[in-house]
């Protein structure tokens, strides 16, 4: 049995090009300081004494920059390419990050905020076209699912020590973070060196003569964009308002928070991989993301209905993780499926977009649901939500086709 197990490990991770491992390398170091946002609620609110209002009013304003941040990054997809924005949003995002560890009042928190996430979320496009660009038709599904590995490891080990830093001293958080974005920067220059990712993007485009068609104008990518930005805008809520339910209403200390959300990425280094190399290629992708989202509602009715303890918060935890696992992979697959060299970085934009946009409505959403009819009807909504996006996969899935025939990068 323990032999079967390495080579389920050993087939999942194989056959993946070295640039793909390289990105989710940088990844990794970029992730691992990621503590700033997860507990900004909580920073807010306890360190700067901002109301639980002003709090969601801050987390709306990143999104808002995510939303620039994101379709200016998909424009300068194509005048700079991916490897220059890559590198210049993790050096300027760090040192943006220590800056924002300065401010005090809710002004200068608004402002900083915005620019912060405005050069941070321009990142996202253009690594999703670098995996693109990396992959092939084969692999595309485990490509991404290996730097979202990178991504999760990294929240893993950056919640874990994020919540122990919160316990010291809130400001610690904003180093870390700043420092590991610099890091991350400077590491993908060092393993990839910009001359060698110039030279294949120059011999992927030549010989393509596909006609540029945007992904604006795409109807079916368009309803699946709309259908994600309202899923998004629930499991952010498993980010920004969940941490606070769990402080506030159960009790729990930013120790315990912290491991319940290293426990997220843990499960998905463990399991994640495995999974997509099983489930690839049996049913359509939107089968799984339907499945995904409507797991991931059901996690949020069960905070209304069970008992405050640790162990139930752990089951929730594990119960939104799996619904992440079936859906975004294969949310990945089906935008890098309609897509082609010349305007991936519009179709990526876009997606990167969705959730950006759910950053601006979900805090808001959260807070004043909170504000007027509590957290229990809070959990009720994001269950109902889910349920209806749910369905709209499925039917969307019946009515249209999955995927748009496009070239596939060599």
């Amino acid at each position: 049995m323990f032999t079967t197990l390495i080579q389920l490990y050993k087939q999942a991770y194989s056959g993946l090009s070295k640039n793909s491992w390289y990105l989710s390398i940088v990844m990794l170091i970029n992730r691992s300081g990621t503590m700033v946002v997860p507990f900004m609620t909580i920073y807010t609110i306890r360190e700067l004494h901002f109301t639980i209002e002003q709090s969601g009013y801050i987390m709306a304003i990143f999104g808002v920059g995510a939303v620039s941040g994101g379709f200016i990054g998909g424009k300068l997809i194509n005048k700079i390419g991916f490897y220059d924005l890559q590198v210049g949003a993790l050096l300027t995002g760090g040192l943006l990050f220590l800056i924002l560890g300065y401010q005090r009042n809710f002004i200068s928190m608004a402002i900083f905020t915005l620019v912060l996430s405005i050069c941070n979320e321009s990142f996202r496009p253009a690594n999703s076209t670098a995996i693109a660009h990396y992959s092939t038709e084969e692999n595309k599904t485990r490509s991404y699912s290996l730097n979202r590995l990178a991504t999760n490891l990294g929240w893993a080990f950056g919640g874990g020590l994020g919540g122990l830093l919160a316990s010291i001293n809130y400001h610690l958080l904003f180093w870390v973070d700043g420092c590991t974005n610099i890091a991350a920067g400077v590491l993908l220059l060092i393993l990839m060196p910009r001359s060698k990712v110039a030279k294949t993007i120059k011999e992927a485009a030549a010989g393509f003569d596909e006609v540029f068609s945007s992904a604006y104008r795409d109807g079916v990518y368009l309803v699946f964009i709309l259908l994600a930005t309202l899923f998004a805008t629930c499991f952010f809520q498993f980010f920004i308002m969940q941490p606070v339910f769990y402080k506030v209403q159960w009790h729990f200390n930013e120790r315990l928070i912290g491991s319940l959300l290293a426990w997220n990425g843990v499960l998905i280094v463990l399991v994640e991989m495995v999974l997509i190399n099983w489930l690839e290629g049996k049913r359509q992708p939107l089968t799984y993301i339907a499945s995904g989202i409507l797991v991931t509602g059901c996690s949020f009715v069960l905070l209304n209905v069970m008992p405050h303890v640790p162990w139930v918060a752990l089951l929730i935890v594990t119960m939104v993780t799996l619904g992440e696992m079936l859906s975004m992979p294969f949310m990945n697959t089906f935008w890098i499926g309609r897509s082609n060299v010349r305007n991936r970085g519009e179709y990526a934009a876009l997606y990167s977009m969705s959730w950006a946009g759910a950053q601006i409505i979900a805090p808001f959403l959260g807070s004043q649901v909170i504000a007027y009819g509590g957290f229990e009807m809070l959990w009720w909504l994001l269950g109902g939500v889910c349920l209806f996006v749910a369905c709209g996969y499925v039917v969307m899935k019946k009515s249209k086709p999955t995927d748009k025939k496009v070239p596939v990068l060599p």
